[in-house]
């Protein structure tokens, strides 16, 4: 099974000469996290693409100050919505990992001596 990607659209992922863009190595790992999931069947990709749909025009309605347009926050977000919505993994759960991993410095596990 592979996820039927949009090409265009709001929920098209960015793409440069026709391949996929990442900006940051974070954003690649949420993209193959969500694309394993559904591969595994853990959810629908139509449910998944109305969260994404819905998390981008919930950000366009009201943008919030000083954060820039990102897709791939907008993509995890979806992804936390969907595993919330099917029970795979609690709102709670979500939250308290993401605070963890938002106090670990910047570059953390990309260590150069390595």
């Amino acid at each position: 099974m592979t996820a039927p990607l949009e090409v265009a659209g709001p929920a098209a992922p960015p793409r440069s000469n026709g391949e996929l863009v990442f900006a940051e190595p974070w954003e690649s790992r949420a993209f193959g996290m969500a694309i394993a999931l559904y591969d595994a069947g853990l959810f629908g990709w139509p449910e998944f693409q109305a969260a994404l749909i819905a998390r981008i025009a919930a950000w366009e309605a009201d943008p919030p100050p000083g954060q820039p347009w990102n897709y791939y926050q907008h993509w995890l977000g979806a992804l936390e919505d969907v595993l919330a919505g099917v029970g795979t993994v609690a709102t709670e759960e979500i939250t308290a990992r993401a605070a963890e991993l938002a106090h670990r410095p910047a570059g953390h596990d990309h260590d150069a001596r390595r």
